[in-house]
């Protein structure tokens, strides 16, 4: 017998809520995950992180939740291992038959109760985490970036759901120099990497989910080249050298006004609106405005931040075995609903970016097959 599961992908890169997604969207199965736990300023702030936490938990929306799974690295002392990501799974008492994956034991195990992870996740057989090596890019700091699977089977249906946290932009000066950047390189070597790992051969692969903060950005040299088209563009070096230190494009036909500056951690460009259009070029892509960078000033929600690019960085990808058990419409395509929340409130830097869809779970899986 056919039957469907509600689930609603979250991904967050900042502390938000989901607005009013589950009242509207009724899930069962709710996986969130969010990056930089903590803040910039982790060492101060991780104890409020976990207050957060716990806020969901217990707040109204989550009362019929009957079994819960945290995962949060807060361990910022292990240098070596602390990526800052967390994964929270909220599972409804509608829903039965649900298993986790033990990768210790190697075998799937009944999801019961509430299980609560916060520190360094060492030890801990239900959650896979990974620091991206040091010696990926020696040239650059080694940062917090890396990724955290879980493995689950749902309805008789096994799949991964898997937290990423790729690298960001450091320099919008050095993202001008090329097309591709190489920034973007380095951001497609690490998600080649979380797919080699999760793929390969230690346990049989499955439908997998990655979501998170891909940092991915729009092609900087291919924008400023178009931004720029009919302006005067001036590049200033630093003095005594020949480093570049911001480029000035000047309107030619409005008294030299500034258009667009550029500077490491500056993107200011005059007609910030163009960034919020929906012209219908960009809506089959992502169904929703670009994500990041907005503005942390509670009064202006929908207003982007000068300090970087607008891009699409918060994304929920899905393999194509995963796109298989997704329900399709009368129509032929999927029900899927793939957007971001909070347009109008301040969330942050990044908008908070969700996909609900319904799970087909049409045929028995057993544990050992899936393990």
């Amino acid at each position: 017998m056919e039957t469907l599961t509600d689930v609603l992908l979250v991904t967050a890169n900042v502390g938000s809520l989901f607005d009013n997604t589950i009242h509207s969207y009724k899930p069962q199965f709710i996986a969130l995950h969010f990056q930089e736990v903590g803040g910039k300023d982790y060492m101060a702030n991780m104890g409020h992180a976990e207050n957060f936490f716990w806020n969901i938990e217990s707040s109204d929306e989550m009362k019929d939740f009957d079994r819960v799974c945290i995962y949060v690295d807060n361990q910022f002392q292990a240098e070596d291992s602390f990526t800052a990501l967390g994964s929270m799974y909220f599972i409804h008492k509608a829903l039965k038959n649900v298993y986790q994956y033990d990768f210790e034991a190697k075998d799937f195990k009944a999801v019961s109760g509430q299980t609560k992870y916060v520190g360094s996740l060492d030890g801990v057989a239900t959650v896979e985490k990974e620091k991206f090596p040091k010696n990926f890019w020696p040239d650059f700091k080694w940062s917090r970036k890396g990724f955290m699977r879980t493995r689950w089977i749902i309805h008789n249906q096994g799949l991964d759901l898997v937290n990423v946290h790729l690298f960001h932009d450091a320099s919008n000066l050095i993202a001008c120099n090329s097309s591709p950047s190489i920034y973007s390189a380095n951001r497609k070597n690490a998600l080649r990497y979380v797919i080699n790992r999760i793929s390969d051969s230690r346990y049989t692969p499955l439908p997998f989910f990655v979501f998170g903060d891909f940092n991915f950005r729009l092609d900087t040299l291919s924008l400023v080249q178009h931004l720029s088209t009919a302006t005067d563009v001036q590049t200033v070096k630093k003095d005594c050298s020949n480093e570049v230190e911001k480029i000035i494009c000047e309107e030619k036909d409005n008294d030299h006004k500034v258009l667009l500056q550029i500077e490491e951690k500056l993107f200011a460009y005059l007609h910030q609106a163009v960034f919020r259009e929906d012209d219908g070029r960009v809506s089959f892509l992502f169904c929703f405005i670009l994500s990041y960078p907005y503005s942390e000033e509670y009064t202006k929600p929908t207003q982007y931040m000068n300090t970087r690019c607008p891009a699409w960085c918060d994304r929920i990808l899905m393999s194509h075995a995963a796109q298989d058990f997704i329900e399709r419409r009368d129509d032929g395509e999927k029900s899927v609903v793939y957007n971001t929340v909070g347009p109008n409130v301040c969330m942050g830097d990044h908008k908070v970016t969700v996909e609900i869809i319904k799970m087909i779970n049409t045929r028995s899986i057993p544990h050992n097959e899936a393990a």
